[in-house]
């Protein structure tokens, strides 16, 4: 399968499972799968730009740094998303959780964990050896799915055990922070190579 063929593959999955977090999120109040929603919509949006990055480089005078500043605009976008869930997430530990309905919250996660886990299946773990936005678009697949399990724990915790509604920010909040990690990583890997490519110009 070509790279532009799995890269279609994992949009067409984010985009998917999109509209079913953002339905479940609302419904349920759950900032944990709204988080997570946030932050497929974020990664639609790099995949469906670095679809057009790959495209552009493969003409003549297409700039060959496309790639490589599709990455740039995915880590800057995580970092933004990674901000709104962990002030979220704090503003309604310290104030009120509202109730929250454990139940979705848990079938919601598995199935997006279970769909993002597909997507990295299809995208390879030799992804992660390619250029950078390959390996960002690996890199936000597999924490997707991390994402999404353990934003299904905090719901099934909550219906098994009654109450616990802080639980969903707490969660939210580890969702945040992987996003960021993840984020930063990438956003280093990216000025290293913006630098070496200014260096070889020189």
């Amino acid at each position: 399968m070509t790279q532009p063929s799995r890269l279609s593959w994992v949009l067409g999955l984010n985009l998917i499972v999109v509209v079913g977090l953002v339905v479940v999120g609302r419904s349920t109040d759950s900032l944990g799968v709204i988080a997570i929603g946030g932050d497929y919509i974020g990664d639609s949006m790099a995949i469906a730009l670095g679809l057009l990055a790959i495209q552009i480089a493969k003409r003549p005078n297409g700039p060959q740094k496309a790639i490589t500043l599709v990455a740039l605009f995915n880590a800057i976008a995580l970092l933004f998303v990674t901000i709104f869930i962990i002030a979220d997430g704090l503003r309604r530990l310290i104030g009120h959780t509202p109730h929250i309905a454990g139940l979705e919250v848990l079938v919601a996660g598995l199935a997006a964990g279970v769909v993002m886990s597909l997507g990295v299946l299809i995208l390879g773990p030799e992804s992660g050896s390619r250029d950078l936005h390959m390996r960002s678009v690996l890199l936000d697949t597999a924490s997707d799915a991390l994402s999404a399990f353990a934003v299904a724990l905090s719901g099934g915790v909550i219906y098994f055990v009654g109450g616990l509604y802080w639980l969903d920010d707490a969660f939210a909040i580890v969702v945040g922070l992987i996003v960021g990690y993840g984020a930063l990583r990438l956003l280093r890997d990216v000025v290293i190579s913006l630098w070496h490519d200014t260096v070889v110009a020189e």
